[in-house]
């Protein structure tokens, strides 16, 4: 009985390696096996709700070929069925998209009985079956994968099975870490806003994502974080502050409901706090502004973070349609180390044998800091950001 096995490789490989992408993962079926045969070929089982199982050389997932129908809500409610008799079309014909519908025969040869191939080549994001709208997930990976191909299209007859299973309130059963899963890896795509546009229309963003203003404004200044210059796109976190949050309050309010991480929460709240005060800010601020700037370092608690202040600055760039860094953030970034590098302790030191005590202490370790910001700020824009000339 294990003769009759046939391993093939499925879904993202198959449709990566047509595109000409780089194949980073590889996913298998197993047909004709049952998991006795798995174990007694030394493969090492991992699935908890059907069959899968690791090769005993590669480590490579090897799942056995499975049907499924639903049984529940939600994208747990399934029942699934494995055995030896389940065929490799009845086993990509549960998949999702076409596309992703494709499997590699041992030879080599393609086996697509959906038409992923044509679809592929004519850049369409089209279903596989009605079941499609049984799995919520299924919702979000397309409109990821329409972030990550741009130039795909939607089939109509997709369009409308989204907007069904957001009528029959399927979506509402996703749990948040599977949306924030799905929305993290589209906004790192090469066009996020696509990814929005599709959730937008068939009406799963008013569900999933309420809170920002995604506008065509909003969207662009995505879009640019995405296609930043110098091979250094934005990050998660920058990408997730520029959604065009009304204020911190929501920003906060929509990471709690997703839970996000935290570093990526706090950035969206404090760009939605600080960007104005930073885009107040002169191009060039001078000795004149170093009150402002040194009240924008506390409120942002960049002296003990400063990273997520420079990404802030970064944001503010991307959210003024720049994608390289602009003069004043490059002069904040110094200011910012020029006031990290007083001596802070000898001042409090100096201070407390003059006998200072408590809030004294602070006004003398803020006059230290105040006084290093004042001469970073005179050094002129030349010595904080040389390469502007160049821009």
């Amino acid at each position: 009985m294990m003769a009759t096995m046939q391993l093939f490789v499925v879904g993202g490989a198959v449709r990566d390696r047509l595109l000409g992408e780089p194949v980073n993962d590889r996913d298998w079926v197993a047909v004709g096996a049952t998991p006795a045969e798995m174990l007694a070929l030394g493969y090492k089982p991992v699935g908890k709700d059907f069959p899968v199982f690791l090769h005993p050389v590669t480590g490579e997932e090897v799942a056995l070929a499975r049907t499924e129908r639903k049984s529940g809500r939600g994208y747990h409610g399934f029942a699934f069925h494995a055995a030896p008799d389940v065929t490799l079309e009845q086993d990509l014909a549960r998949r999702d998209l076409t596309i992703n519908a494709m499997a590699q025969a041992p030879d080599g040869a393609l086996v697509d009985p959906f038409g992923g191939r044509r679809d592929l080549e004519a850049g369409v994001l089209r279903h596989v079956s009605p079941a499609f709208a049984e799995d919520p997930v299924r919702l979000l990976r397309l409109a990821r994968f329409a972030a990550r191909w741009p130039h795909f299209s939607v089939a109509a007859e997709t369009r409308a099975l989204l907007a069904r299973l957001v009528t029959q309130g399927e979506v509402d059963a996703l749990v948040p870490e599977r949306v924030w899963a799905e929305l993290a890896r589209g906004l790192m795509a090469a066009r996020p806003s696509r990814m929005f546009g599709v959730l937008r229309e068939c009406g799963a963003l008013a569900r999933l994502l309420p809170e920002p203003a995604l506008d065509e404004a909003a969207l662009a200044r995505l879009d640019r974080a995405a296609a930043a210059e110098a091979g250094a796109p934005a990050s998660l976190a920058v990408r997730f502050a520029l959604l065009g949050w009304p204020d911190a309050a929501a920003a906060a309010r929509a990471a709690a409901r997703l839970r996000v991480p935290a570093e990526v929460r706090e950035l969206a709240e404090l760009f939605a706090r600080e960007a104005a005060c930073v885009a107040q800010l002169p191009a060039l601020p001078r000795r004149e502004h170093a009150a402002q700037v040194l009240a924008l370092f506390g409120r942002a608690d960049a002296l003990r973070r400063p990273q997520r202040f420079e990404a802030l600055l970064g944001a503010c760039d991307f959210a003024n349609g720049r994608t390289v860094p602009s003069a004043k953030a490059t002069r904040l970034a110094g200011c910012l180390a020029a006031v990290r590098a007083t001596d802070t302790a000898g001042a409090a030191g100096q201070a407390i044998a003059a006998g200072a005590r408590g809030e004294a202490v602070g006004r003398a370790v803020q006059t230290v800091r105040l006084a290093a910001l004042e001469a970073a700020l005179d050094r002129g824009p030349g010595a904080v950001a040389p390469n502007e000339a160049a821009r």
